[in-house]
């Protein structure tokens, strides 16, 4: 977590572990809709591309918002949300205010201890977020079916107790404080994993979507510590 508490309205629902899983998705997704946007060579958290969805400007740029002297929050749609009716509209029916909303593209991971070692990393959701407004997190729509790929979780970088692992079917949704945990997904592939992922705003909007689609906290544990060695010079993405 952040050295010093910030006075950012938080989500009761991630006070414990910093991230809920959802209900899957249970509308029809059309893969056109990602399959037809324009990719970036943008990487982070491993071997990806990212299509931009909703940026600061309104403009196909992947970087944070605080390139551009704004926080994570109030993004305008690019010309690939046009290409992407039902992503579009499954960030818009949330209600929260959103920031970044972009595809991300992954290719298969080599293994679990390169992932650890290598990708692990926290995002920096909150740069210029005036306290007193909603701490920005993330959630995530997994788009292709990817049962064996999971998302790596943890509260300690260099500590494999306290991890959990996230399963990435198709339709899968949870909901991550980013900034709060180290977080990578392992992809066994064959081929690329997509999923939608968008900047959001702790408060009401986000609490009664979540509420809506609560789910029993279906996670695999940790590896055992000796299964899993993380490198301590592996570098974290950003």
């Amino acid at each position: 977590m952040p050295a010093v508490q910030t006075r950012h309205y938080r989500l009761p629902e991630l006070a414990s572990t910093g991230f809920e899983i959802l209900q899957p998705f249970r509308g029809v997704l059309d893969p056109v809709e990602w399959e037809s946007l324009q990719y970036l060579d943008w990487k982070s958290g491993g071997d990806t591309n990212f299509a931009v969805l909703a940026s600061a400007l309104g403009e196909d740029d992947p970087r944070g918002f605080w390139e551009h002297g704004r926080p994570d929050k109030d993004a305008v749609w690019t010309a690939n949300a046009a290409l992407a009716p039902t992503l579009r509209e499954w960030v818009t029916s949330i209600g929260a205010r959103f920031g970044r909303v972009r595809i991300i593209k992954l290719w298969p991971s080599t293994d679990v201890a390169t992932v650890v070692s290598r990708h692990l990393h926290q995002d920096d959701n909150n740069r210029l977020n005036p306290e007193g407004e909603g701490w920005v997190v993330r959630a995530w729509l997994n788009l292709t079916h990817d049962p064996d790929s999971y998302m790596i979780l943890r509260e300690d970088r260099d500590d494999p107790a306290s991890e959990h692992r996230v399963p990435l079917p198709y339709g899968a949704q949870f909901v991550v404080d980013t900034e709060r945990l180290w977080h990578a997904a392992f992809h066994t592939g064959p081929r690329p994993r997509y999923a939608m992922i968008a900047s959001l705003e702790s408060g009401p909007a986000l609490q009664s979507w979540m509420h809506e689609r609560q789910a029993s906290r279906l996670v695999r544990q940790a590896a055992p510590a000796d299964e899993v060695e993380a490198d301590p010079r592996g570098s974290a993405s950003a």
